[in-house]
């Protein structure tokens, strides 16, 4: 059996990653999250046996070395994160103590015989563009909010950990996913919530700004796939969509598909934080993936149909 630990299991991906992985009988998966930003009613059905949460938080070395030695994991998924462009920007501190939770997770994996830890990076680590496509190996690494700095430093601590001490992991760099699951603080949700209550639609600045939309399923299954076929082993995988849509185009489409009578409301542009593009090189998803990623107007339509969001 694959004892799989799953860190900010209470969010939106890592709660599908473990609806996924609860389907295979041989995998026994722990949740572990503070519950700030997840949420209890995100878990896998109950109607599984092999999982269970525990509340916790990852930056304390007593709450996470408790259950890391305790249950003796094969696998961990460490997800856990302050997620959100206002609330990182609000809170920089506490983003900055999410690198307490990285070191604590890979100093107890190296230590418990840990196989391969998967790590929740963000396209935010590329900042401001300079190339595209966005490629893992060629693009250079433009961090400098907290948020993406910690990302950035987080991947540096798994390649240390693995020449140091033979740590295996894989790297995930998470462009914009949307889903039924999502909270509705983030674009996507947040559209479709306006636009069905026929509610304003606000955008920072003119709204040209580009983001890549991947569904929830393209990033589970790609890297799910990652781990069941070991895939990527030691290296970066950007996980998102390749097609740039403007957010004024996307508040335009949501309001289309929903035949909403909101109106599109702009608000003055954010002091920082508001890349002006995003376009990843997703050859390396693809490879996992082995099909086409959903189209935008299909994956609206699923989050609209779920009546979660």
């Amino acid at each position: 059996m694959n004892k799989i630990l799953i860190t900010g299991g209470a969010g939106f991906i890592p709660s599908c990653l473990a609806d996924r992985l609860v389907q295979d009988k041989n995998n026994y998966i722990v949740l572990f999250d503070n519950l700030i930003t997840g949420s209890k009613d995100k878990l896998p059905s109950a109607k599984h046996k092999n999982w269970r949460f525990i509340k916790g938080d990852v930056n304390n070395h007593r709450d996470i070395s408790e259950v890391m030695l305790s249950h003796s994991f094969d696998y961990v998924f460490h997800y856990a994160a302050l997620v959100g462009v206002k609330r990182t920007l609000a809170n920089p501190v506490m983003v900055l103590e999410d690198i307490s939770g990285i070191k604590n997770v890979l100093d107890l994996s190296k230590n418990s015989a840990v196989k391969r830890v998967f790590f929740s990076s963000s396209s935010e680590v590329y900042g401001e563009p300079v190339e595209f496509p966005q490629n893992e190996e060629t693009t250079p690494l433009n961090s400098r909010l907290p948020y993406a700095i910690v990302k950035n430093v987080g991947e540096s601590f798994l390649k240390s950990y693995h020449k140091e001490f033979g740590l295996d992991y894989t790297i995930f760099r998470f462009f914009n996913t949307y889903g039924p699951k999502q909270s509705t603080d983030f674009v996507m949700s947040k559209f479709i919530r306006a636009a069905l209550k026929n509610e304003d639609i606000t955008l920072y600045g003119n709204g040209k700004q580009t983001r890549t939309f991947c569904f929830i399923d393209d990033n589970i299954d790609a890297t799910y796939n990652s781990f069941k076929t070991g895939k990527f082993l030691n290296d970066v995988v950007n996980i998102g969509n390749d097609i740039e849509t403007p957010i004024a185009d996307l508040a335009k489409l949501v309001i289309k598909i929903t035949k909403s009578k909101s109106k599109i409301v702009n608000l003055p542009p954010l002091a920082e934080g508001d890349m002006t593009r995003r376009k990843p090189d997703i050859e390396k998803m693809k490879e996992l993936l082995g099909r086409k990623l959903l189209p935008i107007e299909e994956g609206i339509k699923r989050v609209i149909k779920s009546g979660n969001f």
